[in-house]
C-alpha cells in the first residue's frame, strides 16, 4: 500500500513539474522535457520549490534542492573545512572541501568548491567564503546520491537573486517633454512613472528579481535594449507580467529563471 502511495505521489509531481514547465517554455524540446521527468521520478525535485531550475535550455539542480534531498534520504551530516594551503584572504580567494555522509556506515563522499572576484557575480562580492561553502556542499551531496547534473551555485558568476537591487527595470518615459505648460508633455512623464511605479509594485509584491524582469522585458517587447521600446510597449509588458505573476507564480519565475545568463561554468 505504501509503495503505491510513493508512486501516486511521484506521479503527481511529475504531472505538476511537466505543466509548469511548458506553461512557461511552449517550444521547450521533448527530450528536455523526458530528462525532466526522469530527475524528478528518480530524486523527487519539485519546480515549484525551487529544486530545479534551466538555464541555456539546460538542467541545474539548486543548492535548495540538494538539501532538501539530504533531508528526505536522511542524510547523517555533512562536514565543512578549508583547505588553508590553497585560500588567500587578501585576495578573497578561498577553496573549501566538503564531506557528505548520507548513512553511519558511509565513510563520507568528498566535493570541493572555491570562489574569487573573478568567478562570482558583483552583487555577492564579500561573501566568496560562502559561496565556495555552498558550492563545495552541492558538489559532495550530487556524488553521494548520483546527480549527473550540474548544480546552478557552482556556475560561475551567477548568484541566487539579491533583495537589496534597486526595485525595478528604469522604464524610459517614452514621449516625455521638458516642457511644463500642461500641453502633454506633463501627462506623458506622469504616465510613465505610474507605469515603473506599477512594476516597483509587482515585483516587491511577489518578490521578483528586477534584473530578470528586465531581460523579460526586453524579451517580450522585441527590441535590443529596453530604451528602444515604446511606451505602449511597455505597458503591454506590466499588464502581462501582473496577469501572469497573479495567475501562476511558479510558471512567472521558471519563465525568469530562462533569462538568467552564467558567465562560464566549472565542469560538473
Amino acid at each position: 500500500m505504501a509503495s503505491k502511495t510513493l508512486d501516486q505521489n511521484s506521479l503527481e509531481l511529475i504531472r505538476h513539474n511537466t505543466a509548469l514547465v511548458k506553461k512557461a517554455y511552449p517550444n521547450l524540446h521533448r527530450l528536455k522535457l523526458q530528462a525532466l521527468r526522469e530527475l524528478t521520478k528518480q530524486f523527487a525535485f519539485s519546480i515549484s520549490a525551487g529544486d530545479l531550475t534551466i538555464l541555456q535550455n539546460g538542467w541545474y539542480v539548486t543548492h535548495t534542492g540538494l538539501l532538501r534531498l539530504a533531508r528526505r534520504k536522511r542524510c547523517r551530516g555533512i562536514h565543512v573545512e578549508a583547505v588553508d594551503s590553497l585560500c588567500d584572504s587578501a585576495a578573497a580567494r578561498y577553496v573549501l572541501k566538503a564531506t557528505v555522509y548520507p548513512s553511519k556506515s558511509s565513510s563520507g563522499f568528498v566535493g570541493y568548491g572555491d570562489a574569487d572576484p573573478f568567478n562570482v557575480s558583483s552583487l555577492v562580492r564579500g561573501a566568496e567564503m560562502r559561496i565556495a561553502e555552498t558550492r563545495a556542499v552541492n558538489r559532495a551531496l550530487r556524488k553521494a546520491y548520483g546527480i549527473g547534473i550540474c548544480s546552478v551555485e557552482e556556475i560561475g558568476s551567477y548568484s541566487a537573486p539579491v533583495e537589496s537591487r534597486s526595485d525595478s527595470p528604469k522604464f524610459p518615459p517614452k514621449g516625455t517633454s521638458s516642457k511644463a505648460d500642461g500641453t502633454g508633455g506633463d501627462k506623458r512623464n506622469c504616465n510613465g512613472h505610474k507605469v515603473r511605479d506599477r512594476l516597483c509594485q509587482i515585483i516587491r509584491q511577489h518578490k521578483l528579481d528586477p534584473e530578470l524582469v528586465r531581460a523579460y522585458a526586453v524579451d517580450f517587447c522585441g527590441t535590443n535594449t529596453l530604451k528602444e521600446a515604446s511606451r505602449e510597449q511597455v505597458e503591454s509588458f506590466v499588464e502581462h507580467l501582473a496577469d501572469l505573476a497573479a495567475k501562476d507564480r511558479d510558471a512567472l519565475l521558471c519563465q525568469l529563471n530562462s533569462y538568467a545568463r552564467p558567465a562560464q561554468e566549472v565542469v560538473a
